[in-house]
């Protein structure tokens, strides 16, 4: 799952710095779980020293929280769906 053609919304392509979606992508990819959910959940918070990161997948259960130090750190909540054929990288609004 995910080992597919990757796209971006408009939104995520405005809205979150590219080093953050490729950031997210290699999260997804190298996720040491047994399955992987076809919808995985980012929730990104701006902190005072960078980006706050959680991503999570429902099942199986799954949650890993990252903070990276940057100057361009955003709020966000992000969504990664494969449906097989491709792999999308929407905000939660878009979805």
């Amino acid at each position: 799952m995910f080992n597919n053609q990757k796209f971006l919304t408009r939104g995520v392509m405005a809205e979150i710095p590219s080093w953050l979606t490729n950031l997210m992508w290699h999260m997804v990819l190298t996720m040491e779980v047994e399955e992987k959910d076809y919808l995985q959940v980012f929730t990104l918070t701006k902190t005072a020293t960078g980006q706050h990161i959680v991503h999570e997948q429902e099942q199986p259960p799954y949650r890993y929280e990252l903070d990276v130090p940057c100057d361009d750190a955003i709020n966000a909540k992000v969504f990664v769906i494969d449906d097989l054929t491709h792999s999308t990288m929407l905000l939660a609004e878009e979805y």
